[in-house]
Parts: C-alpha cells; structure tokens; sequence
C-alpha cells in the first residue's frame, strides 16, 4: 500500500491521489472511544453494576488499542483517481464510467459502482472534497 502512483497505461494521466490523514484517523478514533463510553456506561448502570465508570476505562482502552494497532494499515492507504479510472490501494480498478455515485459517510468518501459494488476511501481530512474531486473527473 504505497502512495506511489501505480503503473499507468499510454497516455493515462493521474489526476488526484487519496491519502488517509492521520490527524483524521485519531479523531474518529477519539469519537469513537466517547460514543463507546457512554454506551458501556450505559449498559453498566442498566444492569445494576455498582461501578459503571469501569465502562469507560474498557472503552477508551479498546478503541485505544484497535487504533494503535490498524493505523499504519489504514493510513497508508492510496487511491489514484486517473482520467480513465479510479485505483485501490490493492490495485483493483475501478473504470470512471462505471462509477454511478459518491458520497461521504463521516471521514470516508463511498464510491459505488453500476454493478453494486462499494468501496471507502477512509479518514479523508476533507471528505467532501474527495467526493467533489471524483464526480468532477466522472462527470
């Protein structure tokens, strides 16, 4: 998953490269952390729990680790949007006529394809700008 653009057919010109912001990464994660601690809480005083502040502790620890652990993985990754296609990080294509809408979901940018198909430009720091800069180039 490198943000080198990948090889690129005659002619073919690079228009825009996604990248994920990290700034963006650590603040999904911190809303992500409150939402789950007053869930737990929640949940902990629901069922009688004479200690519900432990939720927060397990929330904050859990989404502490699962954003430590998957951030190189997450951030890492690049799409390169061409004057032809749009390219994944794993280097599927996906043929700008075949892009039928974009939308923003949070930090991400959703593309979906004529066929169904779905896929999540991730932590974007300006998710409508990417959603802007894609139906541009498939208008």
């Amino acid at each position: 998953m490198t943000a080198t653009a990948p090889p690129l057919a005659e002619g073919e010109t690079l228009i825009a490269s996604f990248t994920g912001s990290r700034a963006t990464y650590i603040k999904e994660h911190v809303m992500l952390a409150a939402i789950g601690s007053v869930g737990a809480v929640a949940i902990l005083m629901a069922i009688g729990n004479p200690h519900p502040w432990t939720g927060v502790v397990g929330a904050v620890l859990a989404i502490a680790v699962r954003g430590v652990y998957v951030a190189s993985e997450q951030i890492g990754m690049t799409w390169h949007l061409t004057d032809r296609r749009l390219i994944s990080p794993a280097g599927v294509s996906l043929a700008r006529g075949d892009i039928v809408k974009v939308r923003t979901i949070f930090s991400a940018a959703q593309v979906v394809t004529r066929a169904g198909d779905k896929f999540m430009l991730k932590y974007q720091a300006d998710p409508a700008g990417t959603k802007a800069v894609i139906e541009g180039a498939t208008a």
